[in-house]
């Protein structure tokens, strides 16, 4: 009986899943934003904040541990010296997970999106971007208020 273990098998062995995790966490970390399914996504969710929570000891052996995970040297240098330093000072939280409102089609499985809440230029391009829609779409309005007399 499978009494009190913790993690979903996701229709998979154990050596399955490992890889499978691995595959997505160097997706993750190498384009900081995935889409796959929501149960995969809650899962990935605490091997990515593991290895992000290595990164607050810059150390040979935290590095070991993370290259053990990711079996890649750029990974790796990138993890500590890129993704590592945006979260100092912050214990925990350091993916977000976003339900998709459409399933996939074909199996209909339930979608979401898994993302570094500190990501590199996303934050700056997309206040900048709705600044100006709304100074745009606000330009407008005040001109259709004018009164057209004829």
């Amino acid at each position: 009986m499978r009494h009190n273990k913790s993690g979903r098998q996701l229709g998979r062995n154990a050596s399955h899943r490992k890889a499978l995790f691995r595959n997505m966490a160097r997706s993750l970390l190498t384009f900081e934003r995935i889409r796959t399914t929501e149960p995969k996504a809650k899962e990935l969710r605490s091997v990515v904040e593991g290895l992000i929570a290595l990164t607050q000891s810059d150390t040979v052996h935290a590095r070991r541990l993370a290259y053990k995970v990711l079996e890649n040297h750029q990974l790796v240098a990138k993890l500590f010296n890129e993704i590592g330093p945006r979260f100092v000072g912050i214990h925990g939280g350091y993916t977000r997970v976003v339900k998709l409102g459409l399933p996939r089609a074909g199996d209909c499985a339930p979608l979401a999106i898994i993302e570094l809440t500190q990501r590199s230029g996303a934050s700056d391009a997309g206040k900048t971007a709705t600044t100006a829609s709304a100074d745009t779409k606000s330009a407008p309005a005040s001109e259709a208020k004018a009164p057209v007399e004829a």
